[in-house]
């Protein structure tokens, strides 16, 4: 019995342990608020506790987040208050000419593929849509992609 309860704690600190990660904040010597997972020396820090990195974005302080492309190098996007939420598969060309489109003017974007994603099938379904790319640009719907519909609407939003 002592031998199972030794396990168990020890279990449970090594699914718990990564949920103790935390994030730093502190003012450089130039006054940019900074963020790192690693505490500065001699530099009084604020503490965030982490829970999940699941969902974090880093923005940056030219209001810009990195994200790699297809290949693995980073790019850099400039963020918005729209939200741009594309339904698509892999074998649409109109999804992948939104893509690029999305990534050449730096739009940040969620992508679901209803192929891979039964989740994404299910809500794709809830939509009653019968095509892909379903692009929503903040609350408004887009079915299939032109590159000057988006941008009236883009702008509008």
């Amino acid at each position: 019995m002592q031998k199972n309860k030794f396990m168990l704690v020890i279990l449970l600190q090594i699914v718990f342990y990564p949920s103790l990660a935390g994030i730093y904040k502190w003012k450089d010597a130039n006054g940019v608020t900074q963020y790192s997972d690693v505490k500065p020396d001699n530099v009084s820090v604020e503490t965030f506790e982490i829970q999940s990195y699941q969902n974090v974005t880093v923005i940056n302080s030219d209001n810009s987040f990195q994200e790699p492309d297809e290949n693995g190098n980073k790019r850099k996007y400039l963020t918005r208050p729209k939200r741009v939420i594309m339904y698509s598969t892999t074998w649409c060309g109109y999804c992948k000419k939104a893509k690029k489109y999305f990534r050449k003017n730096r739009i940040a974007f969620t992508e679901y593929d209803i192929e891979k994603s039964e989740s994404a099938k299910r809500r794709y379904k809830k939509l009653g849509a019968t095509g892909v790319p379903v692009i929503f640009i903040g609350k408004k719907r887009m079915n299939g992609f032109s590159a000057e519909r988006f941008n009236s609407i883009y702008k509008k939003e």
